[in-house]
């Protein structure tokens, strides 16, 4: 059986953390969440505009030091709120940052409405690797913590994610 490793960044709510946590649960992986440097602002108005700003630029944000060496790992899973339809700078950060060869990536975001091209292009950085499993998780639109996608979807997501390792 393969190593998992179930990397993610969250900012605000927590929800793409719940997700993680789920996956890693079920396949028995070890997780971690993906820092910045430099934080962002508290404030959630200034975050966003910050956020919209990198994303159109295509900035990546340096990122602190991993605890677990995806290089160690057979199967990654790649977790990303949306950010204006695509994923998060920090996620950006780190899928280029890394060799995926021969490796399996397990992109997943969040999102409370239209996911936008975030798995895509998440996919698209994980140069090299066998791209699996993708999957949005929708959250409602008020910005808070209430899933809107089926949580058995969730639940059969991550048991197919196991059974990759």
């Amino acid at each position: 059986m393969g190593r998992v490793l179930v990397l993610y960044y969250s900012w605000s709510n927590g929800n793409t953390e719940r997700v993680a946590q789920e996956l890693a649960d079920a396949c028995g992986a070890d997780v971690e969440r993906i820092h910045t440097a430099a934080p962002y602002p508290k404030d959630y108005n200034r975050t966003v505009s910050q956020g919209k700003r990198e994303v159109e630029k295509g900035f990546e944000p340096e990122l602190m030091s991993l605890h677990h060496d995806p290089a160690d790992y057979d199967v990654i899973a790649v977790g990303t709120p949306t950010w204006w339809y695509t994923m998060a700078p920090a996620v950006r950060t780190l899928l280029n940052s890394r060799e995926w060869n021969g490796k399996v990536v397990v992109p997943f975001s969040t999102c409370a409405g239209w996911e936008g091209t975030a798995l895509d292009d998440m996919a698209a950085l994980a140069r090299g690797a066998r791209v699996a499993e993708p999957l949005t998780v929708t959250f409602g639109s008020d910005g808070g913590d209430r899933m809107v996608t089926d949580p058995r979807k969730v639940t059969d997501w991550a048991g197919r994610v196991a059974a990759l390792a």
